[in-house]
């Protein structure tokens, strides 16, 4: 039986498409080999969102025909869609296919071991109008599923390559998503992040459907699903129709992702952001007023050019007032072919780092503050799998619905149900609690 081997770099949703591209292999019979071990075939998911994610991709792939010179080697994913010429003259390279035609991968094997030539199935993304369906019944990991609702993005922030590598904004057909929805749930799982490129912009291609709506027919229509999480959310596309259907949700979870990226509207205005500080602000404070006790994590990006130390300050600042429970820090980097790697004021890397520093102290601040105000509380927890620094293995740790990591004594036959858990120490990267019981399949998941 032939086997095939995944490497996946990149983000949630290259993860997602990989096992949506394994369902393929998996059905044409293949089976599936760890990526460490010799393969037919290897399937490389690149990475392209910073020049670092091209050179660790053009690594892996290297690795992959060193390790069988003889095996097919199938390299797609954002950073074959934007430079599939680079990728194929890696010798060795037999197959590129870009971000869509995933489904034409096995059909381009079974040509490449008919004529032994390279093929480039890499075709023109800013063109693609239509969502491509890729299903996936069931993942790898068997807590949290991941359902893919649209593809691509339409902000060409200054910084950004991913709308060249993903193409424009589209979303997926309703019917399906409420249907692969169901399919993850009858296999198990209880949470369901909804993930994309853009996320929060789904909809915004459709003539009488959005986000809220999708999320209201989520709700009523999927028997059985206890939580929805949203991957990551646009401070514009919290519109108050969607905060309102948040507010009413006894699925949409405590937790909310909305990319700051800076807190100085000089900074967000070079960036191409499509909003101001006091537009995001008021969104915040709305929110909150909705949900007492959301979390709100965030990413933000330090040392953009020109950004000056006031400007830093103000994003400091911002971050602060606004109190956010838990925040990505990246130094800046140029992305060759963004306006941003064009700039001339670039900002020193001693400085950038210092900045970065900075910033990750006051978020392992906020984190401990967010977390303290749960201490003694009972919250529904999802045990993941056995905490790593526990000696003893009876030590599980999860997430609550507004992403507290807890660890707790737990059980096995616990994983991927919803416990109820009392947080006894409040801390930072995890909190201590102990179980108090498992969630009745009759209780209702609100608040």
């Amino acid at each position: 039986m032939a086997t095939v081997a995944f490497h996946t770099l990149g983000c949630k949703v290259n993860h997602y498409e990989t096992e949506a591209i394994w369902q393929l292999f998996k059905n044409k019979g293949y089976e599936r080999a760890e990526y460490e071990h010799v393969s037919d075939v290897y399937v490389i998911n690149t990475c392209t969102v910073t020049n670092t994610g091209d050179k660790k991709s053009r690594q892996v792939i290297r690795r992959a025909i060193r390790k069988n010179p003889n095996a097919v080697i199938a390299v797609t994913g954002c950073y074959a869609q934007t430079s599939p010429a680079e990728i194929m003259a890696i010798p060795g390279v037999d197959i590129v296919v870009g971000t869509q035609d995933r489904m034409k991968m096995l059909d381009y094997i079974d040509q490449y071991k008919t004529d032994r030539q390279p093929i480039n199935g890499v075709t023109n993304i800013m063109k693609a109008r239509v969502y491509e369906e890729l299903d996936v019944p069931a993942f790898t990991d068997r807590t949290r599923a991941s359902l893919k609702i649209q593809e691509g993005c339409n902000n060409f922030c200054t910084f950004c390559i991913i709308p060249w590598a993903r193409g424009l904004m589209r979303s997926r057909d309703p019917k399906e998503v409420i249907q692969q929805a169901q399919q993850l749930v009858d296999a198990g799982y209880k949470e369901i992040v909804l993930t994309g490129i853009h996320t929060g912009g789904y909809g915004e291609d459709m003539k009488d459907y959005n986000l809220a709506m999708l999320l209201k027919d989520l709700e009523e229509q999927v028997k059985g699903l206890k939580r929805i999480r949203i991957s990551s959310i646009e401070a514009s596309q919290l519109t108050d129709e969607v905060i309102d259907v948040i507010d009413r949700s006894s699925m949409v979870v405590r937790h909310l992702h909305i990319p700051l990226q800076s807190g100085s509207n000089t900074v967000l205005k070079r960036m191409r952001r499509k909003y101001t500080m006091e537009f995001f602000a008021e969104r915040l404070e709305k929110l909150k007023k909705a949900l007492p006790g959301l979390a709100v994590t965030s990413d933000v990006i330090v040392g953009f050019p020109g950004e000056t130390e006031e400007e830093f300050m103000e994003t400091y600042q911002f971050i602060k007032d606004q109190k956010f429970s838990e925040l990505h820090v990246f130094p800046y980097s140029k992305r060759t072919g963004t306006p941003a790697a064009r700039m001339d004021d670039q900002v020193d890397e001693n400085v950038k780092n210092e900045r970065v520093h900075r910033l990750i102290a006051l978020s392992d601040q906020l984190a401990k503050e967010y977390a303290s105000s749960f201490e003694g509380e009972v919250l529904d927890v999802i045990p993941e799998e056995l905490h790593k620094d526990d000696p003893t293995g009876r030590l599980y740790e999860g997430y609550t619905d507004n992403y507290l990591k807890v660890v707790f004594p737990a059980t096995e036959e616990m994983i991927g149900k919803i416990v109820k858990v009392k947080i006894t120490k409040a801390g930072y990267p995890y909190n201590e609690g102990e179980f108090v019981r498992v969630m009745e399949a009759a209780e209702a998941s609100g608040y």
